[in-house]
């Protein structure tokens, strides 16, 4: 257990993490669904992010400590080869739904390669500032800084792959098959945060998903045949990365 936990009161925390979901969902909400402006929307995220610092503090942590997000060598050092596995895994699934029928190439939107370099840097950015936010608020957040002491590692994985789901409230109106997709990815990020001790792993495997997306998108441009397939090839996907997470960490005690 961590001896470095500091005494905070239930109402601290359920306000440090208000003030965090708050800020995640306006970004869609009232930077995208209402202002329809994506320099809001992004300006938002990104002050999701921010805030997490000035939370941390005020619930009597150093730094990033509330969710787990050490600036350490160590910690760090789980980062690279996650995200980098992440986006393979991408690209595996998107190969693979190509060879089944569940995508198809969009002929209609040629692969602009020579754009992809000129988008890269951006495109890192505009997908770690959203993973990042949405793994402290629903895998940092209630690793470490809710208080819980988690018992067991099964408990904690499933908690927070349900909160996961519940966080994407725009996407809960497309069904059971989204939710468990959701819920599946949840397990993978969620395990992967239980079995290092460290945000950073959620954090390369979320980014490594996301960042796969919006750069295959530019290069391999593809559309949609069967939905729920796609589902279940991200669904596979995500498994192998459990799995792998599984093979390659060994278990530690909860930070709570």
């Amino acid at each position: 257990m961590d001896n470095d936990r500091p005494a905070t009161s239930a109402t601290r925390i359920a306000i440090g993490f208000v003030c965090l979901f708050l800020l995640y969902q306006s970004a869609e909400g009232v930077g995208d669904r209402l202002l329809h402006s994506f320099p809001a929307q992004a300006g938002l995220m990104l002050a999701c992010v921010v805030a997490a610092w000035p939370v941390s503090r005020w619930l009597g942590f150093r730094g990033l400590d509330a969710f787990a997000l050490p600036l350490r060598a160590r910690t760090l050092a789980w980062l690279p080869p996650l995200l980098v596995l992440a986006f393979a895994l991408k690209a595996g699934a998107l190969h693979a739904g190509l060879a089944l029928g569940i995508y198809a190439p969009d002929a209609t939107n040629p692969s602009p390669l020579s754009g992809l370099a000129a988008a890269l840097p951006m495109l890192l950015l505009s997908t770690f500032v959203p993973s990042i936010a949405e793994d402290i608020l629903t895998r940092g957040f209630p690793y470490r800084a809710a208080g819980i002491r988690w018992r067991r590692g099964a408990a904690f994985v499933a908690a927070s792959s349900l909160l996961y789901v519940a966080n994407h409230l725009y996407r809960l109106t497309l069904g059971p098959m989204e939710w468990l997709m959701l819920f599946v990815f949840g397990l993978a990020y969620a395990t992967a945060l239980w079995r290092t001790g460290s945000l950073w792993a959620a954090v390369g495997l979320h980014w490594g998903w996301n960042l796969g997306n919006a750069t295959l998108a530019i290069a391999m441009p593809t559309s949609t045949v069967d939905t729920d397939g796609g589902r279940l090839m991200s669904m596979a996907a995500h498994l192998l990365m459990l799995a792998t997470v599984l093979a390659v960490s060994r278990h530690r005690a909860p930070a709570g």
